[in-house]
């Protein structure tokens, strides 16, 4: 995401200008390639290096890279002469997107004919420290200080951490948080969806402080709203959250309008209902394919003449009458869309919006038709140049089981389940952990050992967890049991983060759901009132069933209900189910009630 250099919107503009001039220089275009399994023999036959360009479609720096680094004749010539150069899509290829995450985009990773690791660098590169960096390279072919070692992880003894462990995390989510702009840290801002969520938790669980941070940056972070076209963008290259880096990518766009939606569900705060309304109109009209899927971004700038910044002040007519826009990526994923779907669920979680569901529920089947296979497996695109990848199936697993509460079709929950088997037998690795994909991107070097980056495992645990609790199975148990102690290592616990997505897999695998049961008729009147209400209640981690008798038992029908006249609701916290409710409102009372003394995320 981030970048090294910044250049004010005017000097970006006479800078495009004058790189999209035809070359003086004879010298011949490079010829980028797709990365592929034979890469590094290859490199190693043909004695090179490798160059890999991590880009992406709707990525500014990437453009303003290719226009300015990769014509440069000096820049051009070092590449030809001694390396294969590799370009690759991120958003299209999960693995080296995962593995090379925290390098933002443009990513530039230089490797050795063997396949070691000799550059890693984040953001824009400039012609002259291109050429002086290739030239380096190619003098001492030694990895540099930009390369860490690999760090091996032994998985902790628990699943759960110790209150040492605890109280250390706890502190540094606390000091990294920014007091006076909100967010975390101090240069560049956006909302971190694991710290977002947990000071969610922590709200609805009474921590006052915790509410104050979370609604400071999410009132901040409303700034990033496009005022005409609806949206998030990706982040400001402020802090103050002035000044927003345009492009909108699914990430932010589905976590926004979760995150949004399930303020208003504790706060009723009209600006976040509006903010998610905005979010959920953009993904609704600009991203919505015709046959049901959902695209996957949207540039920041509309061509080297047109940055962002001079499209996105224009207003609605202004923008029209230009003619054109920043291009929309048309590409459909199961990763993006799984997590379309689960913020289009929380949308209509607080809303009761039919045309949310019905979005929602398109482009399931859309995946479903076009993007699953046997075993629960997902692909990410219709041309995988590797996989199947963690991803993919993770977020449509996750999709399927919000599907599931929100219609309480048990397709939807075989359908999660389906995932979550896939994920235990075939992802799950012994030496710990999740691998992020069954193929290695190469059969060398660096990629001999698996990825596995720390959110997507906070992702993987988290989902086991809820399977479990959905329905039943010990295979879900020890699936996030065994991820919550790669999480819980000594290596992960002890990198230089603040590590807030820790804390919620602590939380959540320590403490049962609030797990609410409407039973009664999907025809009865009372009892699509009680399951409305129940959806739209506050807070993420929670378990929601709907029994009707005529479709037969629950698929985990760990509790016992008795048979009664008319539709009713139970709630069950602390091991502690309440009488039947037959309202929505006696429903909220209970809920409260029990809920009051419930372990929250302090401590």
């Amino acid at each position: 995401m981030g970048t090294s250099t910044r250049f004010p919107a005017f000097a970006l503009s006479i800078l495009l200008a004058v790189v999209s001039q035809p070359s003086l220089s004879a010298q011949p275009a490079l010829e980028w390639k797709d990365w592929h399994a034979g890469i590094i023999a290859q490199a190693k036959e043909q004695g090179r290096f490798i160059i890999l360009d991590l880009e992406a479609v709707w990525c500014h720096w990437c453009h303003v890279m290719e226009a300015t680094t990769y014509q440069d004749p000096k820049v051009v010539d070092l590449l030809k002469s001694k390396f294969l150069t590799i370009r690759v899509d991120q958003d299209a290829n999960p693995d080296l997107s995962s593995r090379y995450g925290d390098w933002g985009w443009p990513a530039t990773i230089i490797f050795a004919p063997d396949g070691t690791e000799l550059v890693k660098r984040r953001g824009y590169i400039p012609p002259a420290d291109m050429s002086a960096l290739l030239a380096a390279v190619i003098a001492d072919p030694t990895p540099g200080p930009s390369v860490d070692e690999i760090i091996d992880v032994r998985p902790a003894d628990s699943h759960v951490l110790s209150a040492p462990q605890r109280a250390e995390l706890l502190t540094r989510s606390r000091e990294s948080f920014d007091e006076v702009e909100g967010g975390w840290g101090d240069g560049q801002k956006f909302i971190d969806a694991d710290a977002m969520d947990l000071l969610l938790a922590q709200s609805q669980h009474g921590d006052k402080e915790a509410a104050k941070r979370a609604r400071q940056t999410l009132d901040a972070a409303l700034s990033l709203i496009d005022p005409v076209s609806g949206g998030i963008y990706q982040y400001s290259d402020t802090p103050d959250w002035t000044s927003p880096h345009y492009e909108k990518i699914m990430w932010y766009q589905a976590n926004g309008l979760r995150q949004y939606a399930q303020a208003y569900a504790l706060w009723k705060d009209p600006r976040h209902l509006a903010a998610a309304r905005s979010i959920y109109t953009y993904l609704s009209t600009k991203l919505i394919a015709p046959e049901g899927g959902i695209y996957t971004s949207q540039d920041a700038d509309v061509d080297e003449k047109i940055p962002g910044k001079d499209f996105y002040a224009l207003d609605a007519s202004g923008r029209r009458a230009l003619g054109r826009e920043p291009r929309i990526d048309k590409a459909i994923y199961s990763r993006e869309n799984g997590w379309a779907i689960s913020g289009f669920i929380a949308y209509y979680s607080v809303t009761g919006d039919p045309a949310a569901l019905a979005t929602a529920e398109k482009s399931a089947e859309y995946i479903v038709a076009n993007r699953s296979h046997s075993e629960g497996k997902f692909s990410h695109g219709p041309d995988d140049r590797g996989g199947p990848y963690l991803s993919d199936t993770l977020a449509m697993g996750q999709a399927a089981l919000d599907l599931y509460a929100a219609t309480s079709k048990r397709q939807w929950l075989k359908l999660a389940a389906n995932a979550g088997t896939l994920l235990n037998l075939k992802f799950k690795d012994h030496a710990g952990g999740l691998r992020t994909t069954l193929q290695a991107e190469s059969n060398g070097g660096v990629f001999l050992k698996p990825a596995k980056p720390i959110d997507e495992q906070i992702q993987a645990v988290r989902f086991a967890n809820r399977l479990n609790r959905y329905t039943g199975s010990a295979d879900f148990k020890d699936l996030a049991e065994h991820g919550a102690k790669y999480l819980a290592a000594p290596e992960i616990l002890d990198l230089p983060r603040p590590l807030p997505g820790i804390l919620l897999v602590d939380d959540e695998l320590r403490t049962d759901p609030v797990h609410i049961t409407i039973v009664g008729h999907k025809s009865d009147a009372s009892a699509v009132a009680m399951h409305s209400a129940a959806l739209g209640l506050a807070g993420s981690y929670k378990r929601l069933d709907w029994w009707d008798t005529d479709e037969g038992p629950l698929e985990n029908p760990d509790v016992t209900y008795p048979s009664l006249d008319q539709a009713a609701a139970f709630i069950c916290t602390n091991r502690i189910c309440s009488l039947p409710m037959f309202t929505a409102g006696e429903m909220l009372e209970t809920l409260q009630r029990l809920t009051a003394t419930r372990p929250d995320s302090k401590g």
